[in-house]
């Protein structure tokens, strides 16, 4: 319901204004003139969907992966119906995170550009700093310098920093009429010198490729424009990726039934087996240490005809699983396979007890830490798809965001947080009071248990709405939310 939403841009009205008033197409429509096939995989399409910035449910910019003329492209593409294509703080990390994939996967990137610039009130959390708006100029000229191609079409309004994006672009498309770049428009013109200029004279399609040479090619239409775009790409001297001529098996077992098997507390999940024969080609997976540290899953697979080492968890994190899990890890770097990760991390056990359960609890961490070194120096393309629990260190060994996967995708039931709210102490432990621990007591005392319970009400009830998998990607701490029965597709 949320994606349909999203979908609908900002609302039938401001599409109807865009398209009928305005004579411009919408952007899924500019989209799909550019596109080879229907295989477009948006990128966190919830991004703002609960920020305090009005009921609109996403941020101004889509972004994107898709074909032209047979290459891989990022596409980043401004919603001018919603809140007229203005560029917010959630919308600026969109676009550098766009970029990001851009870079690490060598793509062509194309700017359909329709926005009134950076939403000013907010100008302090999009401006100055290092991942703040001007690290997108920043972007393009390292990409620009790294070879990677990056072409633009001006489809709409294009106002003051965001007007760098087409003339920092090897090729820029204007379009007649709806097309306009200037770092101030009429208005601001009209306050400072009281002149009277048209959107047309003072930024327009034939301004800027006749006299300015801001744009490389003046069209007619926006169908035009996308015709031109693609001749361009194909000008770019840029190699396709061969597919695979033989089409992959599926698996044995309908990935339509992942929706079934989607773990909504770790208590009552399943073998992570049952989810992997739902997703490798033909059910097939070479399983790595099979009787040793059980509660990790490792081993190799293909999915859509690709080779990757899978680490999948399957119950605690515990030491032997993550010498395991090292090991194996290790061995995809070496060998230059990608690595699949299934997150699914059982709760964190019970603080030591006994002299023996600390040296336990000791070994566990070392071993944790050495599989986390290997998970962040391992040189090969690694994709996280949370399919269940997130929590605590455990994320990290597993390649969480903050140990930069080239992806992260979410199940619309994963949690992500630093602790399991369904597993949150509520009592102290058992044991002697002494000092300060005494006094905190006697204070607690004269706390109404009442008033007790419902602090803790509220503190776990905030932990569980931040911990959704919709809080998260919200704030873009991954890729998006993905149905678990289209994860091979992903």
């Amino acid at each position: 319901e949320l994606l349909e939403k999203v979908k609908k841009g900002g609302g039938e009205k401001a599409v109807l204004r865009h398209t009928q008033r305005n004579k411009k197409l919408f952007v899924r429509e500019r989209l799909r003139l550019l596109l080879d096939d229907e295989d477009f995989l948006e990128l966190s399409p919830l991004a703002g969907l609960d920020m305090p910035y009005g009921d609109v449910p996403a941020a101004a910019c889509l972004t994107g992966i898709g074909r032209i003329c047979g290459l891989w492209c990022v596409f980043i593409a401004s919603d001018a119906t919603v809140k007229g294509g203005t560029m917010y703080p959630i919308g600026v990390k969109k676009q550098l995170r766009a970029q990001e994939i851009a870079l690490e996967n060598r793509l062509l990137s194309l700017h359909l550009v329709d926005s009134g610039g950076a939403f000013l009130p907010l100008q302090s959390e999009l401006f100055p700093d290092k991942l703040h708006g001007g690290r997108v100029f920043y972007n393009e000229a390292i990409m620009s310098a790294m070879g990677l191609p990056q072409v633009a079409v001006v489809c709409g309004s294009c106002v003051a920093g965001g007007a760098y994006i087409p003339t920092m672009a090897e090729e820029c498309v204007i379009i007649d009429q709806i097309g306009t770049l200037f770092l101030a428009g009429p208005p601001l013109v009209k306050a400072a010198t009281g002149e009277d200029v048209s959107p047309e004279d003072l930024g327009g399609a034939r301004l800027h490729s006749q006299v300015s040479g801001c744009s490389d090619h003046f069209a007619a239409s926006e169908e035009e424009a996308y015709v031109c775009i693609r001749n361009i790409v194909c000008t770019l001297n840029c190699q396709a990726v061969p597919e695979e001529d033989r089409e992959p098996d599926s698996p044995l077992y309908s990935p339509e039934e992942l929706l079934g098997l989607a773990p909504l507390d770790y208590s009552c999940t399943l073998p992570v087996k049952l989810i992997l024969s739902r997703l490798v080609d033909g059910s097939r997976f070479q399983e790595f240490k099979a009787t040793y540290g059980t509660t990790l899953v490792t081993g190799f697979g293909h999915v859509e005809g690709h080779l990757v080492g899978i680490v999948a968890n399957n119950g605690e994190l515990a030491h032997d699983a993550a010498l395991k899990g090292s090991h194996f890890v290790q061995l995809c770097g070496h060998r230059g396979i990608p690595i699949l990760f299934l997150q699914n991390t059982a709760p964190q056990p019970a603080g030591p007890a006994s002299i023996s359960q600390a040296e336990a609890h000791s070994n566990r961490l070392k071993a944790q830490a050495s599989m986390m070194a290997a998970v962040a120096c391992a040189a090969v393309p690694k994709i996280t798809i949370v399919i269940g629990g997130c929590f605590g260190s455990d994320s990290y060994v597993m390649c969480g965001r903050s140990f930069s996967p080239n992806f992260l995708f979410l199940w619309p039931n994963a949690r992500v947080a630093l602790v399991d709210s369904r597993h949150f102490p509520t009592a102290p432990p058992a044991g002697d009071w002494t000092g300060e621990e005494l006094e905190l007591k006697q204070l607690k005392a004269k706390v109404s248990p009442l008033l007790q319970s419902v602090v803790q009400f509220c503190a776990l009830s905030r932990l569980e709405e931040e911990s959704s998998a919709f809080y998260s990607s919200s704030r873009l701490w991954d890729d998006g939310i993905i149905l678990p029965q289209d994860t091979r597709k992903v």
